[in-house]
């Protein structure tokens, strides 16, 4: 069997760069409401932000061996997305290995699971998306995988597809789907300017999105 494989497909580095800066709910949206995560997956800070192919690891549970050798064979840009079996209560990352993550360009790290030395890494300014913090140590005796579908907070991620996290939380998009979907969150993205804009004037969001034949349908009654 093959534990690790490392040739894997990514979206190419301009549409990679075309996703930065559009926020994660809107690239949800926009792609038909794909890809969500589970919001008990957060950033360990205010501001942090991923963007990147998936380069996906699964560990057993309180074991990170295998993200040790995510770690080695991952590309600069390539944000890490691990699953632990379930074993939350573990601090699989830390510093020494966020230290490693940056001298390699990695792009950040997203895990099902626990880190610790958050401070650290917070100062560090590297990117990290978890469950929360847990002192508990790991062992390294278990192989797992390297580079095939994980299920990743209710969702299946495969290699390759794009992850991004911001503030509000996760989205990943399958790689076939990554053109259309950047398309889409720029149309929706420049539809939102002006919606704003129309909202400044103080028209109410009921007018404005034509809800009054919905609340009628619905039977509202008001005094």
């Amino acid at each position: 069997m093959i534990h690790v494989r490392t040739r894997i497909e990514r979206p190419q580095d301009e549409v990679i760069s075309s996703f930065r800066s559009i926020p994660s709910a809107t690239i949800h949206e926009a792609g038909g409401r794909i890809g969500f995560i589970d919001p008990a997956i957060k950033p360990i800070a205010k501001g942090m932000r991923i963007c990147g192919p998936a380069f996906t690891v699964q560990c057993a549970p309180g074991d990170n061996l295998m993200l040790h050798k995510a770690l080695e064979r991952a590309l600069p840009g390539d944000v890490i997305v691990a699953s632990v079996g379930g074993g939350y209560g573990y601090g699989y990352f830390g510093g020494l290995m966020a230290v490693s993550a940056m001298a390699r360009k990695v792009g950040g790290l997203a895990i099902d699971g626990c880190v610790r030395d958050s401070e650290e890494m917070v100062r560090m300014g590297f990117s990290v998306f978890s469950r929360g913090t847990a002192i508990r140590g790991t062992v390294k005796g278990t192989l797992g995988l390297v580079n095939y579908p994980v299920v990743f907070g209710g969702l299946m991620v495969n290699p390759g597809d794009l992850i991004v996290g911001d503030d509000d939380g996760l989205v990943a998009v399958p790689l076939a789907d990554v053109g259309d979907v950047l398309e889409r969150s720029v149309k929706r993205t420049e539809n939102e300017v002006q919606k704003a804009k129309a909202l400044a004037t103080g028209v109410s969001s009921v007018s404005y999105n034509k809800l009054d034949a919905v609340f009628e349908a619905l039977g509202l009654v008001e005094e």
